[in-house]
């Protein structure tokens, strides 16, 4: 980079960090990026589609069957193209071990950054497993690309890890929003799903960029995914009862769908002995189901929008709620790439619709209509599986713009937040994190602490005694007032305790008498890598004031107290609660 050109950079940098107008122009220019490649990548998904099953102008979930068996045969042959992308992934990378950074990942451990590999690695197998029909939906890679774009926007401009994070989210919820049509919608994403939390700094860009997404599909003429009609009527206390028992139903919908792809997942790992095959499998897997209906394919926008214009019957929606269950988990469990964002919207209008016309079936003296519960349902399925209450409350919002219908919505959507946190405690997202072994419950910021390990904060000035001293030699040693403690190693540094220094004065004790004795935690100690939680754990657990810090090899780098790990943690927390609050 040449002199003028640094010079422009530096002063744009130092204009985005001291300007907030400036950041929010910047956030919507995030968003108008956002907005055009969720067309881009909605366009090609759907072209593959055009292509395989020879779809025209209804969604490939809105086929009434499909017209030839052999065009099943997209399934596994797309199984096919993510195997070949993941070898020559694997020969690019680390042998096939590495996995790509998602949106939510980034802001929770990584301050916002994303490598710009990940985001084109996840954009394609999504698009690829989309079009080929697999059961799983494009809004994953939608909000990938419009976080990763802000993500490498940011990254160039420098910008501070608070005003990165906030420009990640301000993407990801604005290719979300434009897909919808909803920029509320999307900028609640960003705020509940993407960034965690919600702060004043942060409302205006992150609006910014959802309404800068929306405009530019609206203003290529783009009709938005979902339009749902309903009748604006006063909704009564027995819609939201029905309401209550919807969320809960919805909620364990969404547990037990999360739960079945972690064991569909290790059942392929199995029967595959961990294959790169497995998404051919699935494929395979997949091709009787699609047969049965293809409501059960893709992620499910035209049959969503057909089941609620048909009204079918319960036994019909039963049977596709069960085989779109299945569906999504074979394909997400063999190695398809995608999410469950659209897909467990559909879920939830099935059993929405379900649930009323049953209620209805049993007249009770009360008549529930079933596009509403449809909605209620979706909502409230989409909580558990995917989070944000107030997102799915504004999405049903800004869809239907029935103001009464917004409470019943809000009602089952809280349940099932709230059941699935109490009982489960994750989204999809953190849960297919926290199988992979990382401890991530939210988009909150936690790098931080995974950076606060026990080398980084230990004492270095130690001291040592060798474990075949006696307790006379440790007195001449360590004179009594020197040091509180000693640690007690052997000949080859490796960690054998910590011998209290009173203790060794004791008068009762024979000076000619080993110290080993006296070693109290010989088998309690620190690796340098510990992060501050189990760190924390670790004196809870054992009682200790101190705790030495040892290699791989065992061998004593420092020492750390309780007290100084619970301060710098507290420190730790207030920083972070300064970054998140107090800049943007």
């Amino acid at each position: 980079m040449n002199r003028p050109v640094r010079t422009v950079a530096v002063r744009v940098r130092r204009w985005l960090r001291e300007s907030e107008a400036a950041f929010i122009l910047l956030a919507a220019i995030v968003g108008s990026a956002a907005g055009t490649a969720t067309l881009a990548q909605g366009w090609l998904a759907h072209a593959m589609q055009q292509v395989l099953y020879g779809v025209k102008i209804n969604r490939l979930s809105a086929l009434t069957a499909i017209a030839h068996p052999w065009r099943l045969l997209a399934l596994p042959l797309g199984g096919l193209l993510l195997v070949l992308m993941g070898r020559w992934m694997a020969r690019r990378g680390d042998g096939g071990n590495w996995a790509p950074v998602d949106v939510v990942e980034a802001n929770a451990l990584h301050g916002g950054r994303i490598p710009a590999g990940d985001n084109v690695v996840i954009a394609a197998q999504t698009i690829v497993s989309n079009g080929c029909g697999a059961s799983v939906g494009l809004e994953a890679t939608y909000a990938q690309m419009g976080g990763g774009m802000a993500s490498l926007l940011g990254q160039q401009l420098n910008l501070r890890r608070a005003d990165l994070r906030t420009l990640v989210g301000a993407g990801a919820g604005a290719a979300v929003g434009a897909a919808f049509g909803s920029p509320l919608a999307g900028a609640f994403y960003a705020f509940e799903i993407v960034i965690g939390s919600y702060s004043i700094a942060a409302v205006a860009p992150v609006i910014a960029a959802s309404l800068a997404g929306v405009l530019v599909l609206r203003w290529l003429g783009v009709e938005p995914y979902l339009v749902a009609a309903t009748v604006n009527r006063a909704r009564t206390v027995f819609d939201y009862g029905a309401a209550v028992a919807l969320g809960l139903i919805c909620a364990g919908l969404g547990i037990v769908v999360m739960r079945l792809v972690t064991l569909a997942e290790r059942a392929f790992q199995v029967a595959t002995r961990s294959s790169q095959w497995r998404p051919v499998l699935g494929g395979a897997l997949l091709m009787p189901i699609a047969w049965i209906t293809p409501q059960a394919l893709s992620a499910g926008h035209g049959a969503l929008h057909l089941d609620l214009m048909t009204r079918p019957p319960v036994q019909f929606l039963v049977l596709v709620l069960g085989l779109k269950i299945l569906a999504s988990v074979i394909s997400l469990a063999s190695g398809f790439r995608g999410g469950l964002f659209f897909a467990s919207l559909f879920l939830g209008s099935l059993a929405g619709q379900a649930f009323a016309e049953a209620l209805n079936l049993a007249h009770l003296g009360v008549e529930f209509d079933p596009t509403d519960f449809a909605l209620v349902g979706m909502a409230a399925m989409c909580v558990s599986v995917i989070g944000g209450p107030m997102t799915l409350a504004l999405l049903t919002l800004e869809t239907t713009h029935d103001f009464s219908l917004m409470g019943v919505v809000m009602t089952a959507a809280l349940i099932a937040s709230a059941v699935t946190r109490e009982t489960f405690g994750y989204s999809f997202s953190t849960w297919r994190l926290h199988v992979r072994g990382s401890d991530i419950r939210s988009p909150r910021d936690i790098g931080w602490m995974l950076s606060l390990t026990a080398e980084r904060i230990m004492r270095r000035d130690f001291v040592t005694v060798p474990h075949t001293m006696t307790i006379g030699q440790f007195r001449e040693t360590v004179p009594l007032g020197s040091a509180s403690k000693a640690v007690m190693v052997n000949a080859a540094g490796v960690y054998q305790g910590i011998v209290p220094t009173p203790a060794a004065y004791d008068p009762t004790l024979d000076p000619a008498d080993p110290i080993a004795p006296l070693a109290r935690q010989t088998t309690i100690m620190l690796l340098a890598d510990t992060a501050i939680k189990p760190m924390l754990s670790a004196f809870d657990d054992d009682g200790a004031d101190e705790l030495a810090v040892v290699d791989d090899h065992g061998r004593v780098i420092g020492v750390l107290s309780e007290s100084y790990a619970r301060r710098r943690y507290l420190e730790e927390i207030e920083a972070a609660q300064k970054r998140m609050f107090g800049e943007g």
